[in-house]
């Protein structure tokens, strides 16, 4: 039976530009967007902040999926509101404004009722606040830790506190760099699991991800799509199917950590399909399957001698 996942992390609107369209305060965050990938594999329970300018059927729609949301604070003022815009490849993204609004004085208060959470997601906010947040679980099975390049540049010290009592750290390549101090992403990785985590998931975007362990090494390549609108949210939509494996597998955790990846990859290749939320809305239970096999297809090799013999067909 699937064990409950608590998330801690941002509510937000978004406005966001990219060669295919464009979206005003569109609902995203990435506690939101974590939500809802992990929720079609294990009970999700959510801590956040929005303001009370908030439609309160975006909240609704993350209950209809079954998440709780009685942990999301509703604060007097503006929702934490975030706009970029991307560049035709997608890979590159300019900033145009940060408004953290209610965010800005936002300290997690766990419910009682969420302090057995046996997997924990400490979303991408302060180190101090992700160090509140485990001081107020009880014992968890499973931590996983996400982090950006400003708290990796304004506090660092603090970030490396906090490592020391997280299983997973999950970062894409350039923060992995930035926080190793090191160019090579399997060096990188290496650094990196001495400063706390057993695993260490690196995100490399539409180049997949590389998993590093002491007893070794994982990589997948994401999943190969003819439409891709807006990256925004998919690395949160990975962690999301990550931690929602994780959670649901009877399997021991070095073989599931491989499938959890692979989870995390058919999420966010549904995040990036539809601006904001609408690509992981979209998607079905039943959908999931179908892009797990195709990417096993992609991973499947045999001997070089049945390779040779499908080069001569």
């Amino acid at each position: 039976m699937a064990q409950p996942i608590l998330v801690v992390g941002s509510v937000a609107l978004d406005d966001i530009r990219t060669p295919f369209g464009a979206v005003r305060e569109s609902f995203g965050g990435s506690a939101a967007f974590f939500a809802l990938a992990a929720q079609c594999f294990a009970p999700v329970r959510m801590v956040a902040v929005v303001g009370t300018d908030l439609d309160s059927q975006y909240l609704e729609t993350l209950r209809q999926r079954g998440i709780d949301t009685s942990g999301v604070e509703v604060a007097p003022g503006r929702t934490f509101r975030w706009g970029g815009a991307y560049g035709f490849d997608l890979n590159t993204r300019e900033t145009l404004f940060t408004q953290l609004n209610v965010f800005e004085g936002f300290h997690p208060k766990v419910p009682t009722a969420f302090r057995d959470s046996p997997f924990v997601f400490l979303g991408n906010i302060h180190p101090d606040l992700q160090a509140e947040v485990l001081q107020q679980v009880e014992k968890p099975r499973f931590v996983a830790l996400d982090t950006m390049n400003l708290w990796i540049e304004n506090a660092r010290d603090a970030l490396l506190a906090v490592l020391q009592s997280v299983h997973l750290l999950i970062v894409n390549d350039a923060e992995a760099r930035q926080l190793a101090g090191e160019a090579n992403l399997v060096r990188a990785g290496r650094r990196l699991l001495a400063l706390g985590p057993h695993t260490v998931v690196i995100k490399k975007g539409e180049h997949g991800a590389l998993m590093v362990r002491e007893d070794g090494m994982f990589a997948s390549p994401a999943l190969p799509l003819e439409e891709v609108r807006d990256p925004t949210g998919a690395g949160d939509a990975f962690a999301g199917g990550l931690l929602g494996h994780l959670a649901a597998s009877p399997e021991p955790l070095g073989l599931a950590l491989r499938h959890a990846i692979a989870c995390g990859t058919v999420m966010a290749s549904f995040a990036v399909q539809g601006f904001g939320m609408q690509g992981l809305l979209a998607a079905r239970p039943e959908d999931i399957e179908p892009r797990l096999r195709s990417l096993r297809l992609l991973t499947q090799f045999g001997p070089a001698d049945s390779l040779h013999e499908m080069g001569r067909k």
